[in-house]
């Protein structure tokens, strides 16, 4: 539990810090590349997911743990490193073979969901 808390919360802070960055220092260059909404993407996955992460650790404190909800929590960990980190590289240096590894972590968010409705449903 505490483990997925301190990931949650560190990728959050970076969500904020990588959010506020992207808003100010990089909008120009984010602008003139055209790749705002793949930033915006990536950020908005981020976050969502950093959440989800912290859920998974407040239902590991309550239920305690087990093999679906600690792979949900890495499935979105996963996920957030590869789907958001290939766009937000994508975006600053334009190279858009990136793009070709976002689906994967894609995946991995779906299969965290995934892991988590299991889990849900054997509570």
């Amino acid at each position: 539990m505490k483990l997925f808390l301190l990931i949650g919360s560190i990728c959050a802070f970076l969500f904020v810090a990588i959010g506020a960055f992207g808003a100010h220092a990089l909008k120009p260059r984010l602008e003139a590349g055209g790749y705002v909404d793949t930033f915006n993407t990536g950020v908005q996955y981020h976050m969502i997911h950093s959440l989800a992460i912290i859920a998974v650790a407040l239902l590991i404190n309550q239920v305690g743990s087990s093999g679906l909800l600690t792979g949900a929590g890495w499935a979105f960990f996963i996920g957030i490193i590869i789907f958001s980190g290939s766009l937000y590289t994508l975006s600053l240096t334009g190279i858009s073979v990136l793009g070709a590894i976002t689906p994967i972590g894609g995946v991995a968010f779906l299969a965290g969901w995934v892991m988590l409705f299991i889990a849900a449903l054997n509570m």
